[in-house]
């Protein structure tokens, strides 16, 4: 049986996501995303049959939302203590519009026949990939950009994408777009 792996996000307009690369402080071990890669995911399904990913679409696309502002400002890592794996740009708190749409998501996933995501939602856009990077030398970019803010993003729609993973990096295409 065939699979894709498959993720639902919000892509972000070509401009922040430029701008963003451009940040790169070109640190040893910290793989910078390439402009194209950066996103907020809101679900993350894993490898998903043909037949499960056609019922996925259906409900994906009855999905009814508005279309809403969204921050983009606040750096961080995973995890928040110790060594970094990921250095992420937030989007603020409080987004009951994002915090909607990701429960209808993960609603129209179970629908679907797919297992529930069962980890709290921690809304983020990854902007680059850690190995054996101390804390202490991330902390310099996380210092100076602390009060960076890219200003807001207009949500309007959303993308079921599949990845395929390859020595330079996934490469996604997005096989649904939903729109508010």
């Amino acid at each position: 049986m065939s699979t894709k792996r498959l993720f639902v996000s919000i892509e972000l307009p070509h401009s922040l996501a430029q701008h963003l690369a451009e940040l790169n402080p070109s640190l040893r071990g910290v793989r910078w995303l390439a402009p194209e890669q950066m996103h907020l995911t809101l679900s993350f399904l894993g490898n998903v049959s043909n037949e499960v990913e056609e019922a996925l679409k259906k409900n994906l696309n009855a999905i009814e939302w508005k279309a809403f502002f969204l921050p983009i400002c606040g750096f961080g890592t995973f995890p928040g203590k110790g060594e970094p794996n990921i250095l992420w740009i937030g989007v603020g708190t409080g987004h009951p519009h994002l915090f909607q749409l990701h429960k209808r998501v993960q609603e129209a996933a179970l629908r679907a026949g797919l297992e529930p995501d069962l980890r709290s939602f921690h809304p983020h856009i990854t902007i680059a990939r850690c190995r054996d990077v101390s804390a202490e030398s991330i902390r310099p970019f996380l210092r100076t950009h602390a009060a960076f803010d890219a200003g807001m993003i207009h949500v309007e729609s959303f993308c079921l994408n599949s990845s395929a993973l390859t020595p330079s990096g996934s490469i996604y295409t997005c096989e649904l777009s939903v729109r508010a």
